[in-house]
């Protein structure tokens, strides 16, 4: 018999044992009633016979159905136990063996089903029973089998397109170069490695699509067979050891909170870039595209598909979270602030994802874990940025820097914060709350020591909370450096150090996307601030040489002898060498301005000492004249390239 005429016998065999026992019933109920006819009585009796010879009939016929099941149930157990001693496996044998495979397995579950419902009373029919339970069991295991294979054999190789990163350039500044923090060692700006967030969601097939259908038809009739336990966790096993692979391939370690924390620095550093990364690969695309692959093969079996897929991905995705976790506990160090910042973007950046791809309450814990640990990064920024104010504020030298340039410090925030417009709307959506920590965070001797009456001053009103917390590091920045200048005894050389750096400060905003913050009211004010530090440094160090140049209205009549105008000369000539001597080892890096310093400063001096010369030369003597005009001017092109040099030495070029 075929299948499908066995099903149809067996509801027709149903339906009529049930139409004959509720006809039975009835018969009983009416003839109990004495207020019938004997007629009806007799009626009655006649129909309740006929009723108890097909009821006879039928027991012949269960009988004779219950043989057929036993006969059907020898062939299927037959065709299931052919494939318990072949070790090759079924999907790899062709469409027809499969087929024939699934028919006899679904026969199975049928066959068991139906001998189920059936009120079994004796031994041999409960036997028949446990068998076929035994037979649907070997099937269930190997369908099991066949079904990890066909995930394992079928699967896709997973290689996520490059990502291109970009930095901030710099032309002054290499990426890894070190300097020093006021006195210490620390990298001199970081350079963001950022993640573009145009790129589109896509999936990508993990497994073959022509075998999909297969999972499919595989995992309906385990459930069917109320295997869906096995089925669902045999899909969990293999796809946890793909996602697993997957974070493998992206070089994500398995690492505790202590191994972290325990980190220095410079590998921390390298493993979050990596994090970044693998964190916007692990759940776009393979996570979305791990959702896909579960729904198409759980799709007609209710929330399955939503139970496996979290439970292949929690794993891995806590593996991920616990990083970013220890990260927030870490160290606020100021050269950790862009980094974490990266590792925040591209949290909120998921979020949607996570919170779509976790929406059911199976996936409620790793979604509330993913919030929880975006909430604590977004507070580490917070203070991590803070406290690099309050570093700056704190650092004190007890030396003054060499030769009067750029100092580290200056260096190192201003090429820190100059990487900090890239995340200009992260950094005011988690200072919004904050913006009155930048005022108040100054100390209070610091705006008298920069002599300006107040720093915030050169706030907006409509400033940006970035704006603000930016201007307000810079405005302490130049507290300290006001600070650091006054170590130096030479007031000359106090004046040429904030020149120097208060140009470096201004140049990187004006240079930079920091001018969009910044604005131009403040370069505008920078400007003439190194400008004036500069007239002052021209003050103090020419002025009294250049005094002993000054004409004198009365020498040409005698007044002023040949012994006063000659040792006048003397003196500028030994001043002139003195100051040669020590400013050739003072320094400007930025050419333009040790350019324009040098030909400010010359045409001072050339313009007096050829003004004095020409006017006294017949009082004092060529040969009491040291140097020409051309000589002079010669030398003082030689100052700030920050190499002393000596005039009395031959070979000083």
């Amino acid at each position: 018999m075929a299948m499908g005429d066995y099903e149809s016998t067996a509801t027709s065999l149903d339906g009529e044992e049930n139409l004959i026992a509720a006809a039975e019933h009835i018969v009983k109920a009416l003839g109990s009633n004495k207020n019938f006819t004997k007629d009806v009585k007799k009626i009655l009796a006649d129909l309740g016979s006929q009723l108890s010879t097909m009821a006879t009939i039928e027991d012949n016929m269960v009988e004779g159905k219950k043989s057929g099941i036993e006969e059907q149930l020898s062939v299927v157990e037959e065709k299931i136990m052919s494939w318990e001693s072949d070790d090759s496996m079924i999907w790899d044998s062709g469409p027809d063996e499969v087929a024939e495979y699934l028919n006899a397995v679904n026969r199975a579950r049928k066959l068991t089903e139906r001998l189920e419902n059936q009120c079994l009373s004796s031994q041999e029919e409960k036997d028949l029973l446990c068998r076929a339970h035994d037979v649907l069991q070997m099937a269930m295991q190997r369908l099991e089998d066949e079904f990890k294979h066909v995930l394992v054999h079928h699967r896709q190789p997973f290689e996520p397109e490059p990502i291109s990163f970009r930095s901030s350039e710099d032309d002054a500044v290499e990426e890894g170069s070190i300097v020093s923090l006021g006195d210490e060692s620390v990298e001199e700006s970081t350079l963001r490695d950022s993640i573009s967030r145009n790129s589109e969601e896509f999936i990508v097939d993990l497994v073959h699509p022509d075998v999909i259908s297969d999972l499919k038809c595989i995992a309906n009739l385990m459930f069917s067979s109320n295997y869906d336990h096995e089925c669902r966790q045999a899909y969990i096993l293999v796809r946890k050891d793909a996602l697993d692979e997957c974070l493998f391939n992206l070089e994500i370690e398995k690492l505790s909170i202590e191994d972290v924390l325990k980190m220095e620095w410079g590998t921390l550093n390298s493993k979050i870039k990596r994090w970044v990364r693998a964190m916007k690969v692990f759940v776009r695309p393979y996570l979305v595209s791990e959702k896909w692959l579960c729904d198409q093969t759980f799709a007609e079996l209710g929330s399955s598909n939503l139970v496996c897929f979290v439970e292949a991905a929690k794993a891995p995705m806590l593996q991920l979270l616990n990083f970013a976790e220890a990260i927030s506990i870490g160290s606020h160090q100021p050269e950790r602030l862009v980094r974490i910042l990266d590792m925040y973007e591209v949290l909120a950046d998921l979020l949607l994802d996570i919170n779509a791809l976790f929406s059911d309450e199976a996936g409620s814990s790793i979604r509330i874990e993913y919030q929880e640990v975006l909430k604590r990064l977004a507070d580490t920024v917070r203070v991590t940025f803070l406290e690099f104010e309050n570093a700056i504020a704190t650092k004190v030298s007890t030396s003054p820097f060499a030769g009067g340039g750029v100092h580290h410090l200056t260096r190192y925030v201003m090429n820190y914060i100059r990487v900090l417009p890239d995340y200009n709307e992260t950094l005011n959506l988690l200072l919004k709350n904050h913006d009155g920590a930048a005022a108040t965070s100054l100390s209070p001797d610091m705006s008298p020591a920069t002599g300006e009456e107040s720093i915030t001053k050169d706030f907006s009103d409509s400033c940006s909370p970035m704006a603000l917390h930016l201007q307000s590091l810079t405005s302490v920045l130049e507290a300290n450096l006001d600070k650091k200048s006054k170590l130096y005894r030479d007031a000359s050389l106090q004046h040429f150090f904030l020149m120097n750096n208060i140009h470096y400060m201004a140049q990187k905003v004006k240079n930079s996307e920091l001018r969009l913050i910044f604005e131009d009211k403040w370069i505008r004010k920078h400007n003439w601030k190194f400008q004036q530090h500069a007239m002052s440094y021209e003050r103090a160090t020419w002025s009294s040489i250049l005094s002993l140049l000054k004409d004198d209205s009365n020498s040409s009549s005698g007044s002023t002898s040949r012994t006063v105008l000659r040792e006048r000369l003397r003196s500028f000539y030994v001043a002139f060498d003195e100051v040669y001597k020590t400013q050739t080892a003072w320094i400007i890096r930025d050419v333009q301005l040790r350019e324009d310093l040098r030909i400010s400063t010359s045409l001072k001096v050339i313009q007096a000492y050829r003004t004095f010369v020409g006017r006294q030369m017949q009082h004092i003597g060529e040969k009491h004249i040291r140097y020409s005009a051309e000589e002079l001017q010669d030398y003082l092109l030689d100052l700030f390239e920050g190499s002393q040099k000596s005039l009395h030495n031959p070979n000083r070029r």
